[in-house]
């Protein structure tokens, strides 16, 4: 038996494992269903175009997409200990302090306002760069700045050219502007929660860390949650919780496991012969995720990285970085983007752009003529649109169907054209013009708004930020209060990514390393009795 058992040892749950052990007098058990972080590829800062494939995720698709030409999406989510933060790109971003204030607000979410959170994002973050009050610079987080490859550079001057004001600091309080993106890495190595947090809290003896192992269900007794359900030697074994049961599987797993364990809407439930011990409609409902449209440029020549295809030019880039640390091995790839507004109407930039100086370089995305190119993407920060995740079969075994619904809304398709037409015009900016001998995709023949909605619809794809599942709010029609405590059942929080109410204006792990980092002094402050 243990205080508390934490499921899922992602962004979230190795924060959370961290931060309650820091009490040597409660014990705390990990539970992680993928591997240790032992991946090679998991701590080179280049290696996260290796990690849209492969065994460190849960190899999801999503349902065919109405309004994406009835397409499958690849759906990589983590299956690895540090979960997004050991397979991301890195990019280190919050959103707008508006998107925040919203959450207090729109959403009835109290002490959950930018000034609230604030606090928590400097106490995870350890910057190698930026001080001030929108920074921290002693947290486990590692936070660095890039040293960009000269094509970024080039990038970031036609995006000037285009009209985007150069922004030194995109976490400094106001994101408009193209700017050098900053990575969750620390000395030329991936800084993920589990190498940050929670490596070095695995002396303490009170903390027990289990990889490899599924969640049955989460075990109710009564009204209150009294520990998980998992399979040990082929025979279903109980790990009590003398305090609490935290979820934190992520906007896919923690529905997931909510609804296995009755705790969803009741109708979806009993025709899967589940019992219904809360109906909650809301669970595995409210999914958004950002809709990525990507536009390759053919280079006139080399200036890019796609000579690293190569393997000699892999092994030039391998020695550098083993002698000098730094190099294409050091690098997120994703060294700058920016911020800007399709819709003028919006109170803050409504698009984001990520830059790479490279094609082809994550799963589904092809490359270009002659083998160098570069890649600039971008998608609307706020959609409106909204989908699901709901269970195919009461097995845990058996993958949820994820519907994204991407595009349900009219606008959001409105706004991806606007992104491609404004990445076309970055792309044909002078700077540009010595390097970009065409753009490849979309090509030429796309012109109309009409060709552009098709092409949208054919080629978008998830940016990997799907929240919203496990809705925080203020009434009962929400899955957890703003102390993240599940409505209706005792002991029981979700604590990630799954109880953003709304999806914030950027990337989203520092987002939810935050969320983690707040919810373990909730957690802390219930035990002392304060609430």
């Amino acid at each position: 038996m243990s205080d508390y058992v934490v499921v899922g040892g992602g962004s979230a749950g190795c924060v959370l494992a961290a931060r309650l052990s820091e009490d040597p007098d409660v014990t705390v058990t990990l539970l992680e269903a993928g591997p240790r972080d032992t991946n090679m590829y998991i701590h080179l800062p280049v290696g996260f175009f290796k990690m849209t494939a492969g065994p460190l995720i849960w190899g999801y698709e999503t349902e065919p997409g109405r309004e994406i030409s009835g397409r499958k999406m690849v759906y990589p989510q983590a299956r690895v200990l540090g979960g997004g933060s050991s397979i991301n790109a890195q990019v280190f971003t919050r959103g707008c302090p508006e998107d925040y204030d919203a959450w207090r607000d729109a959403e009835g979410c109290s002490d959950w306002g930018y000034r609230d959170v604030l606090p928590y994002f400097r106490k995870s973050e350890g910057n190698d760069t930026f001080v001030g009050e929108h920074h921290g610079n002693d947290g486990p987080l590692g936070v660095s700045s890039t040293v960009p490859h000269p094509l970024t550079r080039v990038f970031v001057r036609a995006a000037q050219e285009a009209g985007l004001p150069f922004n030194a600091d995109f976490n400094g309080g106001k994101q408009a502007g193209a700017g050098f993106y900053q990575a969750t890495t620390r000395g030329g190595r991936r800084s993920s929660t589990a190498v940050g947090y929670l490596r070095p809290a695995l002396r303490r003896p009170n903390l027990t860390v289990r990889t490899g192992v599924l969640v049955n269900r989460i075990v109710i007794e009564g009204d209150r949650a009294v520990g998980v359900e998992i399979i040990e030697n082929g025979r279903p074994v109980t790990l009590r919780a003398e305090r609490e049961v935290v979820v934190a599987s992520g906007a896919i797993g923690s529905p997931k496991l909510l609804m296995l364990s009755g705790i969803g809407p009741a109708d979806q439930l009993a025709a899967l012969g589940i019992a219904v011990v809360r109906d909650a409609a809301a669970v595995g409902q409210n999914l958004q995720d950002h809709m990525d449209v990507d536009v390759l440029a053919q280079l006139s020549g080399s200036h890019g990285i796609d000579r690293y295809k190569k393997r000699r030019w892999q092994a030039v880039a391998g020695l550098e970085y083993v002698l000098f640390g730094k190099g294409p091995v050091a690098s997120n790839i994703v060294e700058a983007g920016g911020f800007w507004w399709s819709d003028r109407s919006e109170a803050t930039p409504d698009m984001q752009f990520h830059f790479l100086p490279g094609a082809g370089l994550e799963e589904g995305i092809g490359g270009v003529p002659g083998g160098h190119g570069c890649t600039l993407n971008s998608y609307h920060v706020r959609p409106r649109s909204r989908g699901s995740v709901t269970l195919r079969s009461a097995d845990p075994r058996v993958a949820p169907a994820i519907d994204p619904n991407a595009f349900a809304e009219p606008y959001d398709l409105d706004r991806a054209v606007d992104g491609i037409q404004m990445s076309r015009e970055i792309l044909s900016q002078p700077a540009f013009r010595p390097l970009v001998s065409a753009i490849h995709l979309p090509g030429p023949g796309i012109r109309s708004r009409a060709e552009l909605m098709a092409f949208a619809r054919e080629h978008a794809r998830s940016a990997y930020h799907p929240v919203g599942t496990c809705r925080m709010g203020g009434g009962e029609d929400s899955v957890v209060d703003p102390q993240l405590r599940v409505r209706g059942i005792g002991a029981l929080r979700v604590c990630d990514s799954s109880i953003m109410p709304r999806l914030i204006s950027s990337n989203t792990n520092a987002a939810t390393v935050m969320i983690a980092e707040k919810a373990a002094d909730l957690i802390k402050s219930a035990a002392a009795g304060h609430s």
